[in-house]
């Protein structure tokens, strides 16, 4: 198992948005970034939350091995909510 901590910035002007995360927590931090976008006292938009979470994606990519068949697994679900 990988333990290693995930860290993803975001600098909007003299706001700093610092997410940190573990591969486990991967799917907590998306929601998170939503709801930060959700929350009208941020300056976080969802344009930020989409590129944010296309991060996370693309890091996930580069960390696991690639796929011998194209079938969903349960953690792609927890990616659509």
């Amino acid at each position: 198992m990988n333990e290693d901590i995930n860290v993803l910035a975001l600098v909007k002007g003299a706001e700093r948005y610092v997410f940190l995360y573990d591969d486990s927590s991967r799917a907590e931090t998306l929601r998170v970034l939503g709801r930060y976008a959700s929350n009208p006292e941020l300056s976080f938009t969802w344009y930020d939350a989409a590129v944010l979470s296309q991060k996370i994606r693309q890091e996930n990519r580069k960390t696991t091995s690639p796929r011998r068949f194209n079938l969903p697994l349960p953690s792609d679900a927890d990616d659509s909510q």
